[in-house]
């Protein structure tokens, strides 16, 4: 393969996870205030086999063909006119360009210096990997979004997935009371992980075990078994459901006003400075990273199709380099 070529995960057409091939593609070159990264790991997401069959982020990408993954941990090979703030052999971590196209399931990606930060001292290339949009996820809802502070009360939807385990931790980390929703084998590590009360959801529904909620994360939404409406009696007068997975609905708006409570929508944006704050976190121990299976970059379809079987703890990552 000549230098300027790399291997990259294409996709042709929407389908299933076969859509997913190895190709021989350009390397792409960093443009002023880009950086060049060689990966050493990309992170799955949800969003990722969603977009990958026609949905999720398909309406902003376009037809096919294209690259799919935004999650990346790797190292700066090469910087654009006008960065500052990394320099070649830096290990960073990243989530660029969403909700656009980023390239992260190949071999190099460029993008804007400031949408990466130095990786986490103390993970590898695959744990942190595993961070960016999950994280990033979490901490903008959780931080930035509701604002949760000490003795809060908050309920995480989904809590031992990828963005939900972070949820709980950051939450845990202002001081909140978080309260998730697993199933029963989950609930000894979101424990550990820092929830206070976890409750099964096969077995009990959770409008019927906690009430007087100040902020409920859903990671569910109202797709499955109406969880964000389902939320709503939950919390409290004046309380703030963020809606991640599928939005708020007209329906769900009007239910909220008449309940006498707040919600909103939230998508997920990159965010360098946010990132170096949870690195910080996750070398302090205050933080930890959870990575149920990796898979080399050329089963990404046997990794999307692990994935959307469903119920993993933690992430999927593909691993690209040494």
């Amino acid at each position: 393969m000549s230098a300027d070529m790399m291997r990259a995960v294409v996709q042709d057409g929407f389908g299933g996870p076969e859509v997913l091939r190895i190709q021989q593609v350009p390397r792409p070159v960093p443009l002023p205030t880009e950086v060049l990264v060689r990966v050493h790991a990309a992170g799955i997401n949800p969003v990722d086999w969603k977009t990958r069959g026609g949905t999720g982020m398909a309406g902003l990408l376009g037809e096919p063909p294209f690259t799919l993954g935004w999650d990346v941990s790797g190292v700066v090979e090469e910087v654009g006119f006008g960065v500052t703030t990394l320099k070649a052999g830096d290990e960073v971590y990243g989530m660029p360009w969403f909700p656009r196209v980023a390239n992260a399931y190949a071999e190099y990606v460029t993008a804007p210096a400031r949408q990466f930060a130095r990786k986490p001292a103390t993970l590898d290339h695959v744990h942190a990997a595993a961070v960016p949009l999950a994280a990033l996820t979490a901490w903008q809802a959780v931080v930035d979004t509701a604002h949760v502070g000490a003795g809060q009360r908050v309920l995480v939807t989904a809590a031992a997935g990828g963005v939900g385990h972070f949820a709980v931790q950051f939450a845990r980390h202002l001081g909140a009371h978080v309260i998730a929703t697993a199933s029963a084998p989950r609930h000894p590590w979101l424990k550990e992980l820092g929830a206070a009360e976890v409750i099964d959801y096969t077995t009990t529904r959770f409008e019927d075990a906690v009430a007087d909620v100040d902020v409920v994360i859903d990671l569910v939404g109202d797709a499955h078994d109406r969880t964000s409406t389902r939320s709503l009696e939950v919390l409290r007068p004046g309380g703030l459901l963020v809606a991640i997975p599928a939005g708020v609905s007209p329906e769900l708006a009007q239910a909220a006003e008449a309940a006498g409570v707040r919600v909103t929508p939230f998508l997920v944006e990159p965010d360098g400075a946010a990132l170096t704050a949870i690195a910080g976190l996750i070398d302090a121990g205050e933080v930890a990273v959870e990575v149920a299976e990796t898979f080399p970059l050329e089963r990404a379809g046997a990794a999307h199709a692990r994935g959307e079987a469903g119920r993993t703890r933690g992430k999927l990552v593909l691993t690209v380099a040494d």
